[in-house]
């Protein structure tokens, strides 16, 4: 009977081929949280943008108010290190006027670490008036 090859002795590849699965599926796991993370905030910040525009859309309320509103809605939910760059405006580019809040925040690729100024969203409300038209 010949010798056995030592190429063929498999003991001890179970615990390397676990840690080698398992490595790729912890990243494969992290990298799924962090896109839900990345989805997360884009959220937060673009409902921050719409709850400012619509403020400053009412008729009693100065437009510069939307802003700081944008601002206190996304400082409570992620940080104020997402609101550091607010916009607000007044256009009529859809046939009437309507304020206009642009948020570029980071877009998050490592935990709470990524790309400045990575994301960019917009919010529009229609102006509303004491007028009748």
């Amino acid at each position: 009977m010949p010798a056995p090859s030592p190429l063929a002795d498999e003991r001890g590849s179970s615990p390397v081929e676990f840690v080698l699965v398992g490595a790729l599926l912890t990243a494969l796991t992290l990298a799924v949280l962090q896109v839900a993370f990345a989805i997360y905030v884009r959220n937060v910040v673009h409902d921050a943008a719409v709850e400012g525009a619509h403020y400053a859309a009412l008729a009693d309320t100065d437009i510069a108010e939307g802003a700081d509103r944008t601002r206190a809605v996304i400082g409570r939910a992620i940080g104020s290190g997402y609101a550091e760059e607010v916009a607000i405006g007044q256009d009529s580019a859809l046939g009437h006027e309507s304020v206009v809040v642009r948020v570029r925040t980071t877009l998050p690729v490592l935990g709470l670490i990524g790309v400045p100024y990575g994301m960019e969203v917009e919010a529009r409300a229609p102006v509303e008036s004491f007028e009748d038209d």
